[in-house]
């Protein structure tokens, strides 16, 4: 979807009525004649105060217009939504959270498009608007950096967002009291920035600096910290180097750049999130990325980061030691990157990392290769009678690689999570929580609530949860997700029955219930297609629009 993205505004001078009210509007806003002869650069921010993730991104994006403005150009910010699954988590409102992702790049799109802007700066902070973002850069294909908003830095007693939902589980355990809770609840989220363990923030902005769409180390940063803000500048001023280089997302995000970021979300132990987004991404500008390209990656790649939420660091404690650069250099060195992908910086990813640093000697957050967290991925996609076009499992080994137990059959989060803190769910089930996908949800929801009540609960290492929805970066335990097709589409996960024997085998890459054909087919013909939940709005353009969740979940395919 690449548009002519050359100046409008060449010359003060009116030469036709389109271009003189043109420039009646933007003297307005306070353009002089000079202005005119100037790059635009957009600065889309995803300012709001709903959620600590973005509620500084307003300053963030002033920065970034700075670093445009004093390299040559002129800024215009533009803002779009954002929504907080942290808030949104276990309700009827997460149905919107992955909608947002298209929202978002639908309205980057429609400014930077109608604007006419020559270059973009775009600024997200959370889960959905990060891909979002980079989503609408791609479609325009005009010279653009991103920059990740920073992560948030830990609570009282290391504490973040996932203790608080564990916190509940354990109440209902016994194990917490009410106060402990409410103390947990008033000290988890100190300041501005991101969720603080690998979850879907930090896993995504890691992402997209691999794939060389942000500066060196924009993704491993606090929010509040001045580097944050530098990041910010240098990010405005870039745009007009890759003006004048005319380099542009779609020259970026190659092939080879998409490998990279599998590879470090991988060794980071990333979200099962970037399964889906970069699917997603990787629809929009043409490139053949599939759910076997995860699997092909994985069989190389280990798993060297012991962060949240499987493991014990946080995103902030990375930082101090100095980010995902020398991972990535690591990870060069040994030939599991393709160091010749260009980047925004106008370099090399391998230029990029010619002059870092390594990690001090003294720290176990970064794993050396030779020993690993886990030899190969925690991203595991599985097949079988359950999952005929996959399904998406994160399998850290801590909570074993194999598992067979009863299901106990769900149509929805809620009525899981209810049966999950009232006793009901008991070790050995396997919870099937169905019509939560993509189209059928609509939304294709989050688990974070069920997941964090089963650890909450004691029962991580004997319950497992299979779904057509999502997890939350913050889930861990023995799930299984993005199960496709889908139960609105009729998929095998429609037709299980509660005491079925499900068998889940992350070393084989498996997943079935052991129930014959002849029985499958004979529950099939009575199954029917429950009717959409919504006829109206935009839950229902997302239903009848949105593919499958091993296609990335797009509503443009």
């Amino acid at each position: 979807m690449s548009q002519d993205h050359r100046r409008r505004y060449s010359s003060p001078v009116v030469d036709g009525v389109g271009k003189s009210a043109s420039r009646a509007m933007l003297r307005a806003t306070g353009f002089t004649d000079e202005d005119f002869r100037k790059p635009q650069v957009g600065i889309a921010s995803t300012w709001s105060n709903l959620t600590p993730c973005n509620m500084h991104i307003d300053g963030l994006a002033r920065e970034a217009a700075d670093g445009a403005d004093g390299a040559g150009g002129k800024s215009l910010i533009f803002n779009t939504i954002t929504v907080s699954d942290g808030i949104a988590n276990g309700t009827e409102g997460m149905k919107y959270s992955l909608v947002s992702r298209e929202v978002i790049a639908d309205s980057i799109e429609t400014v930077a498009g109608c604007e006419g802007f020559d270059g973009l700066v775009a600024i997200g902070g959370c889960d959905k608007n990060m891909p979002g973002c980079l989503m609408g850069l791609a479609r325009l294909n005009r010279p653009s950096v991103f920059v990740y908003g920073g992560t948030i830095k830990p609570g009282a007693n290391h504490t973040d967002i996932v203790s608080v939902f564990e916190a509940v589980g354990a109440h209902a355990k016994g194990d917490k009291t009410l106060i402990e809770v409410k103390q947990i609840e008033e000290t988890a989220i100190p300041g501005a920035g991101s969720c603080g363990g690998m979850y879907t923030a930090n896993t995504m902005a890691s992402a997209i600096e691999a794939m060389g769409m942000s500066l060196p180390g924009s993704s491993a940063q606090n929010a509040e910290d001045n580097d944050k803000l530098a990041d910010c500048r240098a990010a405005g001023a870039a745009v007009l180097t890759l003006l004048e280089k005319d380099l542009k997302p779609r020259d970026i995000m190659t092939r080879e750049a998409f490998e990279n970021a599998i590879t470090v979300v991988i060794a980071l132990g990333g979200s099962t999130n970037a399964v889906l987004h970069l699917l997603g991404l990787a629809h929009t500008v043409d490139v053949d990325l599939t759910l076997e390209d995860f699997t092909r990656i994985g069989a190389r790649v280990p798993v060297l980061a012991d962060l949240r939420p499987s493991g014990h660091y946080m995103m902030s404690e990375l930082v101090a030691i100095g980010g995902i650069q020398p991972l990535m250099k690591i990870l060069l060195e040994a030939g599991l990157l393709y160091g010749d992908c260009m980047t925004v910086t106008g370099q090399t990813l391998a230029e990029n990392l010619a002059s870092v640093k390594p990690y001090p000697e003294e720290q176990d957050i970064i794993h050396a290769l030779d020993n690993p967290v886990k030899k190969d991925s925690h991203l595991r996609i599985l097949y079988g009678n359950l999952a005929p076009t996959g399904a998406v499992a994160k399998i850290t080994g801590k909570e074993g690689t194999q598992f067979t137990g009863r299901a106990r059959v769900f149509h929805s989060e809620e009525e899981a999570t209810d049966r999950i803190m009232d006793g009901t769910v008991v070790a050995g089930d396997v919870l099937v929580i169905r019509y939560e996908g993509p189209k059928g949800g609509p939304g294709m929801r989050e688990m974070l609530t069920p997941t964090s009540a089963i650890m909450g609960k004691g029962l991580g290492d004997s319950v497992a949860l299979i779904t057509d929805g999502r997890f939350s970066g913050g889930s861990h335990g023995f799930v299984v997700g993005h199960v496709t097709p889908e139960a609105q589409d009729g998929g095998p996960i429609a037709l299980v029955e509660d005491g079925d024997e499900i068998v889940i085998d992350a070393e084989a890459n498996t997943i079935s219930v052991t129930v014959d054909d002849a029985e499958l087919d004979r529950r099939r013909k009575l199954w029917q297609e429950p009717p959409l939940r919504y006829t109206r709005g935009v839950l229902a353009k997302y239903a009848k629009t949105v593919s499958s969740a091993s296609e990335g979940a797009v509503t443009d395919k």
